[in-house]
Parts: structure tokens; sequence; C-alpha cells
């Protein structure tokens, strides 16, 4: 008799939940409409008075409905759009927008994406009926979250008062109360010490801590053994390394530019170990802020801290670029927009960033607000690094740290030869380049042409050498010696206002300039001025993280309680606009917000402690009809939800199981150790395994190039890293379980977990199994049904080491492993 090699696997591996990842309104405000607006509805909307072909691109029913050929969008199908069709000028005889050049690629790609995404689209006006006028200031005042957070009124709760241990299950219980509902008993000690270990570190409790904390309960009480514990978590290396991640997330942290070229970022691993140090000194969130935003401009004592300040403004510098650009003053300006949408997101929840074409359709900020920014991100230089290659025609430099400060180093020395050999190069290029343009100049003259001299092409090649040579010759000195360089940004040479731009084009200026400033919805007293003389970055990070500001303390609390209970308190973490979806419980989220303002002075352990070390955080997760009939979503908190562990997690618990985790900080990253190169080439490269990963190291260390992630991460809904990303999607698809069952980073690790119980009698292997992987001992009938595999074993010719790797990667396969409670 022989077993099917993965019988246990498919009898094991259970599912969970299914929720689609959609693109959200945000995107269409941010990256459809305005191209609608300019591009198509001079022909098709009801403001322009035609509808070519019947068709209406003005509204989401024209958009839909279509026109005389079918319909416009067809959402999650985009070659069955024939918006989609035309624009891609897929069919000589529907090319849109017509007598005009093709869309960039970019502009196209954000169209594929939108409609795979589903399409949404927030213009519900009928047909013939004009958008509403943009929202002021005044009314978008009167919107919650444009309001003070205010201290909510706790008093004991009437209903199973002594259920609340704290003013967060007081808030809680009120809101239960309501809908007639009790909380949850109070989660087993095994699942509510696995729980905490995922949340604060990402990593599961050994059988050893399992015991330890157990007897602590015993010796002292649950709730002083868990304060304990929770101490103990937080002042831990691995803490950062989760909360970090949380962070970079949000940072739309990659190592490359994404879009069409897509060249890798070699230094930008400075930039995520700087968030995983500041996350565990617990540096307070609003230095936080002001070190990302402005640390070039904070005073530093010694070299160290100034190049630490100077790496932690890489947040301005990560995100994704179109490098291809040919238009330089339109980089800058798409670079601007990019780097306004990421800060007033990550610390807002706010789309400012579409108020750039046009006022905000939805939220109260109006063109003015966006280019009151733009000043300030214009008057800054940002340094990314990039080589310059033919597909690359926007180069960019780095910031030079101190070389005294011993800090890795990835650049290849050179010779002091080969420097001199660059500059000689880099002299004769252009020396070249006026001696043929002195010719092209005199046959323009003799009426002949000038071509035969120099063109365009010429022009352009002596740029890519040029920047090639530069390139090389600004990573070393003189000797050849690598420097220490670092991507981020500093004040610009310039300090500048920016006009209002017509539907956001640079060709149609307005003729006065807006001062550099913040949006004025907000009003507060004391509010930073900016200098003539500077950006306004330090400013804008002091008005970010000013006492009355109504949105940055919320944010940061929502985000907190989204990471703990897997869902915000706002649901949309990154949108607290017209459009996102209004706090469960806005009591409690002011109470929060003051609480890490007031009380932890901006500490996030202190929030993290006082969440956890409540009641409510406790509850067990197990089912209950009652809750699920009257609030089936759990919004109210009658339980703990179950979830799925993000996909670093997934991984690091499998190397905790198997005994085979690196604790330590790898030096650098593989992008750093690669340099500079074309993405798309990386399979190329020698020693970079085929699934990227390879690496015993925690996965927040695994490289992030974007269009090109490790395995794990792309398949188990790693965030978006061109987005700010607050919430991950979830999603259950076929691929995940044959990456379980197929993987050689799995099989690895079902291999070194065969080999630690492999001296143990077979029931007591498949405990041991269990407790490295779910944190448990197994009941009866997974004894059982254990013993029945291993004896169908026995009677097959299937090795005995190789039947119990099977059956530890079974165990790492299934439902529960992956799946927090």
């Amino acid at each position: 008799m022989k077993c099917g090699r993965h019988n246990l696997a498919f009898l094991l591996l259970l599912t969970t939940p299914c929720f689609a990842g959609e693109i959200d309104v945000t995107f269409f405000e941010k990256n459809i409409r305005p191209v609608l607006i300019e591009s198509c509805y001079e022909c098709h909307s009801v403001e322009a008075g035609k509808s070519k072909a019947g068709l209406l691109l003005d509204t989401r029913e024209g958009t839909l409905t279509g026109g005389d050929n079918g319909p416009a969008v067809v959402p999650g199908d985009p070659e069955a759009s024939l918006l989609f069709v035309a624009i891609t000028h897929a069919e000589s005889d529907l090319e849109m927008p017509p007598k005009k050049a093709k869309l960039p690629d970019t502009v196209i790609d954000d169209f594929r994406r939108w409609i795979e995404g589903g399409a949404p689209d927030p213009r519900d006006e009928p047909r013939g009926k004009l958008t509403d006028a943009p929202i002021d200031y005044e009314s978008g005042r009167e919107f919650w979250a444009w309001q003070m957070p205010q201290w909510p009124d706790i008093s004991e709760s009437k209903f199973q008062s002594e259920w609340a241990r704290s003013d967060i299950d007081r808030l809680v219980l009120s809101g239960l109360e309501k809908a007639n509902l009790q909380p949850s008993e109070d989660a087993g000690t095994e699942a509510l010490l696995r729980r905490l270990y995922f949340n604060l570190i990402g990593l599961p409790p050994t059988a050893k801590e399992l015991g330890a904390f157990r007897r602590e309960v015993e010796a002292t009480s649950r709730q002083e053994a868990l304060k304990k514990k929770v101490d103990e978590l937080l002042a831990s290396g691995f803490y950062g390394e989760r909360w970090g991640r949380h962070w970079l997330d949000v940072a739309r942290f990659g190592e490359s530019s994404g879009k069409e070229s897509n060249f890798t970022y070699p230094e930008a691993w400075r930039y995520r170990d700087y968030v995983i140090d500041a996350f565990n000194s617990d540096i307070p969130f609003d230095r936080f802020i002001a070190e990302q935003l402005a640390g070039d401009l904070l005073p530093a004592d010694g070299d160290a801290e100034r190049a630490r300040l100077q790496v932690a403004t890489g947040f301005l510098a990560v995100g994704a670029r179109s490098l291809n650009e040919m238009n330089r003053d339109q980089y800058e300006a798409d670079n601007v927009d990019e780097q306004i949408n990421a800060t007033t997101q990550a610390f807002m929840a706010s789309t400012v960033a579409c108020a750039r074409c046009h006022d905000h359709k939805f939220d109260p900020f109006l063109m003015k607000d966006y280019y009151a920014l733009a000043g300030i991100f214009s008057s800054t230089k940002t340094f990314i690094g990039t080589k310059i290659e033919p597909d690359n025609v926007i180069g960019g430099e780095l910031i030079h740290l101190p070389d005294s400060l011993g800090l890795p180093v990835f650049n290849r020395p050179i010779t002091p030869q080969k420097v001199e050999e660059l500059k000689l190069e880099r002299v004769a290029v252009l020396e070249k380049q006026e001696e043929d343009q002195a010719l092209a100049a005199k046959a323009i003259k003799e009426g002949k042409d000038p071509t035969e001299f120099f063109s365009i092409q010429m022009a352009i090649g002596n740029i890519w050498k040029v920047g090639r040579i530069d390139g090389a010759l600004a990573k070393v000195d003189d000797s050849g010696k690598p420097h220490v360089m670092c991507m981020g940004v500093q004040e610009a040479g310039e300090v500048r206002d920016e006009p209002v731009y017509e539907r956001g084009d640079l060709a149609q200026p307005g003729d006065e300039k807006i001062p550099r400033g913040f949006p004025e919805v907000v009003v507060m007293s004391g509010a930073p001025q900016i200098d003539g003389n500077v950006s306004g970055r330090l400013e804008l990070a002091e008005w970010l993280a000013h006492p009355e500001h109504p949105l940055t303390a919320r944010v940061l609390a929502n985000r907190v309680w989204r990471h703990l209970f897997g869902i915000g308190l706002v649901r949309t973490t990154d949108n607290f606009g017209y459009n996102g979806e209004r706090p469960t419980h806005p009591e409690l989220l002011d109470y929060l917000a003051l609480r890490l303002v007031e009380k932890h002075e901006w500490s996030v352990k202190g929030l993290i402690r006082e969440i956890v070390l409540s009641r409510t955080f406790q509850q067990a997760s197990d089912f209950r009809e009652d809750g699920f009939l009257a609030d089936p979503e759990n919004r109210l908190m009658w339980r703990v939800s179950k979830r799925r562990l993000e996909a670093e997690a997934i991984r690091d618990a499998m190397l905790v199981a198997a005994g085979d985790l690196d604790v330590n900080r790898p030096e650098g990253s593989l992008i750093g150790r690669l340099g500079d190169r074309n993405a798309a080439l990386l399979g190329f490269a020698k020693g970079v395994p085929s699934d990227l990963d390879g690496s015993r190291h925690r996965s927040v260390y695994l490289p992030v190039v974007r269009d090109r992630l490790p395995d794990v991460l792309e398949l188990f809904d790693f965030a978006e890293t061109s987005l700010v990303t607050g919430h991950r999607e979830t999603t259950n698809v076929p691929t995940q379980a044959l990456y379980l069952m197929n993987s050689d980073f799995v099989t690895a690790r079902a291999e070194s977990l065969a080999k630690l119980v492999a001296d143990r009698e077979r029931d007591a292997a498949v405990r041991t199994v269990f407790e490295r992987c779910l944190s448990r001992q197994p009941d009866a009938d997974e004894l059982e049904l254990a013993r029945s595999f291993f004896e169908q074993l026995d009677q097959s010719d299937v090795p005995k080491h190789e039947g119990m790797k099977l059956y530890c990667q079974s165990v790492l396969s299934t439902a529960e492993f992956r799946n927090l409670d």
C-alpha cells in the first residue's frame, strides 16, 4: 500500500473567509477622475453638452451603461471594457482621446487596476445633473473628523458593570448594552498568550514561555501575570520589528521605484531599520512625525544623531516614481503630489491630493490648500539615488553620511585610476558635445542639415553617458573608497510658492501664487507660521502634532486599534473623510486619542499597553448566535474576531516552530547588496533565490521590490507598496494552498521540525508538533487522526522520516496555524 503524499495535508487544510481586495474611491478621485476631466469630458459630458456615440463619462451610470457600442466599463474585466480598449489603442477604429497622443502607460495601468478592482466610482448623480459645488470650510468643520476630540462622560455601566476593568471596557460595554448584548467570556490562557505574542511581537510563544506564564498566573493572578508579560514583550526588540512593519505599510515602503522603469533603491533599507529602531525606542509619535518630515532640520547631538535624523526623512523618498518621465518639471510636480498624498493620508487619513486638479469633491480641501502644501515640497530636494540608463532619464542623487561612523556600505570600491578615467571621460563627452553643437550651428548658417553633426538622439545619449559617470563618481571619494549614503530630503536651494495650476496642468498656471501653508479647514490657536526662508516642512510637522489638531491623534489611535483587533473603530483607516466610514464608537476613539496625547505623551507603547490590558481585548473569540444575529460583523466587539495572520507572521511562525529563526538583524538588505539595477532583471542576478526568499531572518527584512515581491508576501496579501496602506485585505485563494504544499520554504521548515521530534515516541512527537505550531496540545480526535495517518505510513514504502515531515507540513498548513484565535 502506498500512502498519498498530501492526504493529511488536504485533510487538515481548513479554509478561512474570503474578502476580495478592492481599489477604493480615493484611488478613483486621485488617478481616474482627473484623467476623465482632462481627456474625456470635452466630448462625453453633460457640462460640455456632448455625448459622442451616445456616451457620457461624467457619471457612474453613464460610464457603466456606455453608449452606442456597449458598456464603457465592465467592473473586474478591463478587456471587456470599451473605455480601456480605447485608451490602449488596441483597435485602430476605437482610439481615445481622438487625434491626440496615447495616454501615458502609467495612466493606462491606473485604469486597468481601477477596473480590475471593481471600478469604484462615487459619482452618484443621475444623468443631466451637474456635480455639486465643492464643500466649503465652514460646512466641512461641522463634520465629526474636523471637530476637536472631547473627553466622554464615563460612568459605571448599569449592565454587568462588574465586567468592566477599564474605561475602554465601559465605553465598549455601553454600546453592547444598547444592542442588548453581553461581552464574551475571557479567552483561555493559552489562546490569550498566543494572541498577545502575535499582536505585540508577531511571533508565537514557545512551550517554555507558555509553561512559565501558566506558573506566573498560578502564583499571582492572570491580570498581574499579563501585565508582567506585556511589559516584557514591549521591551523586546521583536516589538519594533512587528510594529515597525505596520508603519512601513503606511509609509508605502519599497526598495524600487516601481512603475515602468522600476529601478532599485539600494539605500532604502536604512529607512526600514530607522523605523524599527524608532518603535523599539518608543520615540513619541509627535517627534516621530518631525523626524520623518524634517529630520534634517532638527538639532542633533553629534554626527551619529545627525545621520539618524537624515535617514528618517527617507519617509518622503521611498515612494513609487515614474523615472522615465521625459519632462523634469512634470516629474517634480508628480513627486510633490506623491509626497502630499503620503503625508496627509499617513498622519491625517485625508485625501488632500485629490485637490490637485479641482477642489475636492467631498472633503473641505480646495485647490489652494493643495498648492499651499505643494510649495512646501517644491522647496524641498528629494534624494532617491537611481541610476541613469537609456530607459531611465530621470536620475537622482543620494545624501552622504559621515564615513567616520562605520555604517554598513555596499557600494563597491574602485581604483583611483578608475576615478580619474571617469572624470576624463566626462570631460571628453562634454567637449565633444560642444564641438558637435558648433558644427551643427555652422551647418544651419550654411543652409545644410545640422543633424549630421548633432541631433536630439545624440543629446539624449550624452545625457545618459554623463549621468552614468556622475552616478558612479557620486558613490566614491577621489581614492575610489565608497561613501556611506542614504535616501531622504533636504532644503532645496530655492524656496518658492506655487500657483494654482488649472486642472493640474503645468502649462496653465494661475496669476497668483499661494503662500506656503496648511489646509485652512483646521483652525487652531498658535498655529505655526512659515518663515519666508524655509520650506515649511518643520512647521508642517509641528502643525500636524499641534494639541488642537483634530485628526492626528485620532488617526494614530485608530491605527493601533486596527492592528490589535483586526478592524479600526473607523473601518477606513486611511480615509476619515466624507467617503470614509463613521466611527462605530466615536466616544471611545476620542478617549483613546486624548489618552495618547495627555496620559501617554504620544507613546505608542503606552497606548498599546492600556488597550491589551482591557477586558475587551481579553475576550474569547468563540461564536455566539445571539451576537452574530445582532451584530454579524462584530463591530460592537461582543467577542474578539478571528482573523488570519499577515504574511510575515505566518512565515516567521514557521521559522519559530521549526527552530530555524535567525533573530539577528541582517546587515543591509538583498537589494542593498545587489546595488543599482532594473528590478525586472533581478531573476538574472547571481545568488538571488527564485522566490526572493532563502533567508531565515524575520520577514520584515525580506526585499520589498515593487511588482516583484517574495512569493510568500505576494500570495498572502502584502500591502500595496505604492499606496498608504493602513489595512491589508485578506483573501483565500488556491495559490495559497499550493504554496503551503509545494514551496521550498515550507518543506524546509517541515524538514527541520521533523528532525526536532525525530527521537520522540510518536504520540509525544505529535504533542510537541502541536505545541510548537499551535500553542496547545492536540485533543483526543486529533491524536487519533495522527495515529491513523502513521499507521497507514507503516504499511507503505514511505520512509519514516519522510512521513513525519509530511505530518509536520500538514500542521504548518492548517487554517489554525495561520489564523489568530
